[in-house]
């Protein structure tokens, strides 16, 4: 297991796997204060949303992308980042996963989701990576400079290497801040539903140099 020692600081980034998905999901909807609500969700039961959030990265996300993790040494998750590559497959991602939510859920998607249409109305027109990044709310360390830095580090050396787009999606705008200094630029709001958005910036292969 990769493993980036954050300094100076008593934690570190590493790779998550199956074990993490449950706290992945938290960092994304704390229970407190659920801050992807979207009026489409799978159902009203937000424990059932959350179940879904949690198939999506264990069949989803770490099968096909990236996911890491900014670790404290007691063991709790202080941010997260969940790299996707461009599709590249016959179909969308979510319609290939609509037969696993069927199953599991016993509910299926909607045929046009809200996040993925505003997202590719919004985003770049060419092939891109995209990532999600979450922090735990309400701890400064969590999206500290250097903690940011190396929690984004391996995405955007496979990002690099391939010369492509990423484009980082947030739920707050500050949280933008701490991305320009990696290249991300021209931060905006893509609104989902009255009242609920996501903050989407981007960095194209030349940006990368200038950063």
């Amino acid at each position: 297991m990769t493993i980036l020692q954050l300094r100076p600081r008593a934690a570190a980034v590493r790779q998550a796997g199956l074990v993490d998905v449950p706290a992945v999901v938290r960092l994304v909807t704390p229970p407190a204060a659920p801050a992807l609500r979207p009026a489409e969700c799978l159902a009203a039961d937000w424990d059932q949303a959350q179940r879904a959030m949690r198939l999506l990265l264990a069949h989803h996300a770490l099968e096909e992308g990236q996911v890491w993790v900014a670790e404290r040494a007691d063991g709790e998750l202080l941010a997260a980042a969940v790299w996707m590559p461009p599709d590249t497959g016959a179909e969308p991602p979510h319609a290939r996963l609509g037969t696993l939510f069927a199953r599991e859920l016993t509910v299926r998607p909607p045929r046009n989701p809200v996040l993925p249409a505003a997202l590719k109305q919004a985003g770049p027109a060419e092939p891109h990576w995209t990532v999600v990044t979450v922090c735990a709310q309400g701890d400064p360390e969590a999206w500290d400079p250097t903690l940011v830095t190396d929690l984004l580090a391996p995405g955007l050396t496979e990002v690099d290497a391939q010369t492509a787009t990423a484009v980082a999606l947030t739920l707050s705008a500050r949280h933008t801040d701490q991305l320009r200094p990696l290249g991300f630029r021209h931060p905006h709001h893509v609104p989902l539903t009255p009242g609920l958005g996501v903050w989407l910036t981007t960095r194209y292969p030349e940006q990368r140099l200038a950063a």
